[in-house]
């Protein structure tokens, strides 16, 4: 399943529009002004936390608990580049089980593997919390190769240049990429893009120093602000036409943007970790207060919850410290439509299914809902993947 605009193949193309900034200047601050000692129940809206206790990339409670372990083929990254489910793996690190996506090369297509573990597309405004480790050296073989280290979000493109699109990115590159030298570290938010001919429209921060080990994520989507966090200091505000519209899936992935950085020959093997993903739905909170809920998860045993879309109460007036709850002129209207749009005609459309190839235009019913594909894909699920147009209900 391709999470990632497969325009992200066009390194040419990017690296003209990723001018870099840095982190010098910048004031440390958090998100919100929540006590740091509230309890994990503050979240009234919704939250998931997963500390991801899985036994391996089989396990049957991945699926149960909306994530998926790409492994079809497809960008972003090296073309012809396979994306196994074994490069997805839960090990021990310091007694705490972790996700980690382990991306592999040898210099060739048919030799490079990538790592892909995402969420199913039901995330929007609030504050999105991880615990992740970078890192800048392979485990083993050759260094130099041109990588991305990711924790991001995002909507499929339903069209070139689509108003809907959306995307937050924290993107680490240790040796750099994109026509840029490394270490590299990219806070990106998209309003939209095109594959053909390239075009994008995003706005971006970047610090140019080596992020490697553990660091605390977090990047809150509240009041037309899209802000981001490292250990606790903001290193981006981003909002304007490049605030999201739409629901979005939360993902990481590991992958190579190329095959030319690289120092020597043979197998080289990266990894990426990450310790946890908490989300509170609606709520603008800090990195520490995160941490704060997610110590209290783990001192009761628990190792999942995921209340979002539940239809839990939310505030109904918000802390006069959060950002100003009205968007910018400049995002669509989110007052629904006056009318009903009649339902797709689904007759003859027949159940999406993982192992089949479709088409350009070919038709299918999935969840509810008439998807038509926009270019050849298998394995790619409607409503998760820019691969498929939504046509409307059936």
């Amino acid at each position: 399943m391709s999470a990632r605009p497969s325009a992200r193949s066009l390194a040419a193309g990017t690296a003209a529009l990723l001018a870099a900034g840095t982190l010098a200047g910048i004031t440390a601050t958090t998100a919100g002004a929540v006590p740091a000692d509230a309890p994990a129940a503050a979240a009234a809206c919704g939250v998931l936390f997963d500390d991801f206790g899985y036994s391996s990339p089989s396990d049957s409670a991945i699926g149960a608990r909306g994530w998926t372990v790409r492994t079809n083929s497809g960008g972003p990254g090296v073309p012809g580049a396979a994306w196994p489910a074994s490069n997805v793996s839960f090990p021990t690190d310091a007694g705490q089980k972790v996700l980690q996506l382990t991306a592999r090369t040898d210099g060739t297509a048919g030799g490079t593997s990538h790592a892909e573990f995402f969420h199913q597309r039901k995330f929007f405004e609030g504050t999105y919390a991880s615990r992740v480790r970078f890192t800048d050296a392979p485990q083993s073989g050759p260094d130099g190769d041109h990588l991305v280290e990711t924790f991001f979000t995002i909507t499929p493109l339903d069209r070139p240049l689509d108003p809907n699109y959306g995307e937050i990115d924290f993107e680490y590159l240790p040796n750099g990429g994109w026509g840029e030298q490394g270490p590299i570290f990219y806070q990106t938010t998209w309003e939209t893009y095109q594959n053909e001919p390239w075009q994008a429209d995003n706005t971006h921060t970047a610090q140019r120093s080596s992020f490697a080990g553990w660091h605390d994520l977090v990047f809150t989507v509240s009041g037309g602000r899209v802000k981001y966090y490292v250990d606790g200091q903001q290193v981006a505000d981003h909002g304007d036409r490049y605030y999201p519209e739409t629901p979005m899936s939360i993902n990481f992935n590991l992958w190579f943007i190329d095959l030319t950085g690289r120092t020597g020959t043979g197998l080289a093997s990266y990894i990426q970790q990450v310790d946890y993903l908490y989300y509170a739905d609606r709520e603008v909170i800090s990195a520490a207060e995160a941490k704060n809920r997610v110590a209290a998860y783990r001192s009761a045993g628990t190792t999942h919850v995921d209340t979002v879309g539940t239809g839990g109460a939310c505030p109904t007036t918000p802390p006069t410290t959060r950002p100003p709850t009205t968007p910018p002129t400049t995002r669509p209207p989110t007052t629904p439509p006056t009318t009903t749009p009649p339902p797709a005609n689904c007759s003859g459309a027949p159940a999406w299914n993982w192992g089949t190839v479709y088409l350009e235009g070919a038709r299918v019913r999935h969840n509810g809902r008439l998807w038509q594909a926009n270019w050849w894909t298998q394995g790619s699920e409607p409503g998760l993947t820019a691969q498929w147009r939504d046509l409307g209900p059936c």
